[in-house]
């Protein structure tokens, strides 16, 4: 698992655990659909700190508590 990707499985297990979309994380969140399309399907290179932040607040979680997690933990560097 890459980063990107690590971020997107966040974001689907953060919405099922609270029961929402990601249409409704996106109300919740002021991130447009479009954005979390292309962060969930991979399209987005780099999801940008400020959109994250802005969907934890969203969650009501802390940058903190949405990358601590063992997949993040256990992600390899990454040097292009």
């Amino acid at each position: 698992m890459n980063t990107r990707e690590a971020v997107a499985a966040r974001i689907l297990q953060l919405c099922k655990d609270r029961g929402i979309t990601p249409n409704g994380l996106s109300n919740l969140s002021a991130v447009p659909q479009a954005t979390i399309k292309s962060i969930l399907n991979g399209e987005s290179k780099n999801p940008g700190t400020v959109t994250i932040k802005k969907l934890c607040d969203g969650l009501d979680i802390t940058l903190g508590e949405f990358f601590s997690t063992p997949e993040f933990d256990q992600l390899e560097q990454e040097i292009y």
